[in-house]
């Protein structure tokens, strides 16, 4: 089975490959000519999930799923939220973002955050939609590495490491992308 993914983010893409089964062949945006970014413009991390699906649905006539993430910190109201990736500006860049947020935590003690994912899978004229999530908190300062984004300051739940410090199967196993995931697998081997 082919399944598009709206992404061109080579990180995601590997990062969902590694946990789909072989019999199972993701297409980034780019394999597909799409070379458009496309807008996310909802104000839910659901409504953008579901805007990159069916944009591709709409446009290109395939099969495919998207994703949107988002880092929720409590003490901010939810936010970076849906500005996760541009949090600190258009330039999208991991480090600023991190800097930004660690600086808007300096003085706070509730330091509880969560990543959320919604994966919405265009398959077969329905939409179906996939939800992880990953609770921990912000660290003090960045520690790691490993994965891409907010990982250097995101301890999760349990753990006394971040995201950019666990090894990739830990991370994939526990992490909100890992967990929505899991539930899509769980769906596409049903309907193999």
């Amino acid at each position: 089975m082919k399944l598009v993914f709206a992404s061109n983010n080579k990180n995601k893409i590997k990062e969902f490959q590694q946990q789909l089964p072989a019999t199972i062949e993701i297409v980034s945006l780019e394999d597909i000519g799409c070379y458009e970014e496309i807008e996310e413009t909802a104000d839910t991390i659901e409504g953008n999930s579901i805007l990159k699906a069916n944009y591709v649905t709409d446009k290109y006539g395939y099969d495919c799923f998207a994703d949107d993430t988002g880092l929720e910190v409590e003490a901010l109201n939810g936010a970076p939220g849906v500005f996760s990736a541009r949090y600190a500006g258009e330039q999208r860049s991991p480090d600023d973002n991190m800097d930004k947020l660690l600086q808007a935590l300096s003085d706070q003690s509730n330091r509880n955050a969560q990543f959320k994912t919604v994966v919405t899978l265009n398959l077969n004229g329905k939409q179906h939609l996939f939800t992880g999530i990953a609770s921990g908190e912000i660290t003090l300062s960045k520690v790691g590495n490993e994965g891409f984004g907010y990982d250097p300051i995101f301890q999760p739940e349990g753990y006394s490491a971040t995201f950019a410090e666990l090894p990739s199967e830990i991370k994939n196993q526990i992490s909100h992308r890992g967990k929505a995931t899991q539930l899509l697998i769980s769906f596409l081997k049903d309907e193999i």
